[in-house]
């Protein structure tokens, strides 16, 4: 029979999963970390192509020439093929610059990568204890629920023995029924988030089991990734500002061009006193510099700095925002622990109060309205207490976040 039970109940617990390995699973098979992971091979690749423009470019290629009528010393079907080498051998630095450009844009798209990763994680997170939160509350509505029912049941078997009015079962009634309204609701607001895990997740979630944070204290924290990322973003335009200057300095490039050709219909005249080539090996040396433009290349450098400017003033928000943020963290762990031990403190009042008014109320002591009052208390202190603790595991996941610090790391 246990056994036949354990059969039932494997594929429910295979799709149990606790916090860390959600946020695992979200970071392999979340559709924008994919994107940014793409992007990031597309940095790399742009990098190994710029870094190739060091050596030189080899180019084969060929052409066909035809004239109707032949003329002296010229063939009427010229056939030709070559092999080109070319090198550039100084750019101004161009080619340096742009290696290094596209360097830093990979640092800032690794950066970026890892920022998103770690905001997912905190989103998951919230959204994660957030469940937690609305699935205590259901049950203490339900517990309330089987409360009212029996009550309910109890007012109608009065009601049928004349001893209770059809004002007082209506009454409960109501309060079964509004009570029945608030279960459906949060119901929603869970089946809502699950929905909202699930797509950031990529995967079809149906049980959560239970995850904690360690409760560690961060003596000092590291910046963001995010502000890493806009770091070496920065970089990277200073970079790019640099390559354009490249274009007032000399230019110098070399080029060996090797060519083979073959002649048709020949004039023949030319062929009594010329001999047309069937090889001729050419080398070019080539040089140019930059004088005059009208300030464009000036422009599009200030163009490219005022760029600049504009990152390092988001870069200077974002370290501010952090030290705020990372203040305000401590601020919530220290209150949300106070709420928690607040939180406790009324759950023990109201459920000891619930009992007591519980027994009075089936002895026909209090009314029903002071049974009410203590039953909502109840239910009430005991969703808030559940709250104060999942809220206590966000308020460190932020912390966490915060400190330049990955969550996954930080989880039991």
């Amino acid at each position: 029979m246990n056994k036949r039970l354990l059969i039932l109940l494997f594929p429910a617990l295979l799709s149990a999963y606790n916090l860390h390995e959600l946020i695992e699973l979200a970071q392999q098979k979340n559709d924008i970390v994919l994107s940014k992971k793409y992007n990031e091979n597309a940095q790399e690749k742009a990098l190994k192509s710029k870094k190739s423009e060091y050596f030189p470019t080899v180019d084969l290629g060929g052409f066909y020439k035809r004239d109707d009528e032949a003329s002296p010393f010229q063939a009427g079907d010229t056939y030709s093929a070559y092999a080109k080498v070319t090198l550039d051998i100084y750019d101004g630095g161009r080619r340096s610059s742009q290696v290094d450009e596209k360097r830093e844009a990979l640092k800032s798209s690794t950066f970026d990568t890892t920022a998103f990763k770690k905001s997912l994680a905190l989103s998951i997170t919230k959204t994660f204890f957030g469940i937690k939160t609305l699935q205590a509350s259901l049950n203490a509505r339900e517990e309330a629920q089987k409360s009212l029912k029996a009550q309910l049941q109890r007012i109608k078997q009065f009601y049928d023995a004349k001893m209770a009015t059809l004002d007082d079962v209506e009454r409960v009634q109501s309060d079964f029924d509004t009570n029945l309204y608030n279960i459906q609701t949060i119901e929603f607001q869970i089946l809502s988030l699950k929905s909202l895990l699930e797509l950031k997740v990529g995967k079809k979630i149906q049980h959560y089991d239970a995850s904690s944070f360690i409760k560690n204290d961060v003596q000092d924290y590291l910046l963001l990734d995010d502000i890493k990322a806009a770091t070496a973003k920065k970089r990277s335009i200073i970079y790019s500002a640099n390559a354009v200057d490249s274009y007032y300095y000399p230019n110098l490039r070399v080029e060996d061009k090797y060519s083979f050709y073959s002649y048709d219909r020949l004039d023949p005249l030319a062929q009594q006193f010329a001999n047309p080539l069937d090889k001729q090996n050419v080398l070019l040396l080539t040089a140019n510099i930059r004088l005059f433009d009208f300030g464009r290349l000036a422009k599009t450098k200030e163009t490219i700095e005022l760029q600049a400017q504009a990152l390092q003033s988001q870069i200077s928000y974002q370290t501010k925002e952090q030290k705020m943020q990372y203040e305000l963290a401590l601020a919530r762990i220290a209150t949300t622990k106070l709420k928690i031990k607040s939180s406790k403190s009324a759950l023990n009042a109201a459920t000891s109060a619930f009992k007591t008014i519980e027994k009075k109320y089936n002895a026909g002591i209090v009314d029903y309205i002071v049974y009410l009052d203590a039953l909502t208390k109840r239910t009430s202190s005991k969703a808030l207490y559940e709250s104060s603790l999942n809220d206590l595991e966000v308020a460190y996941a932020i912390y966490y976040y915060y400190s330049g610090k990955n969550i996954l790391e930080e989880l039991k």
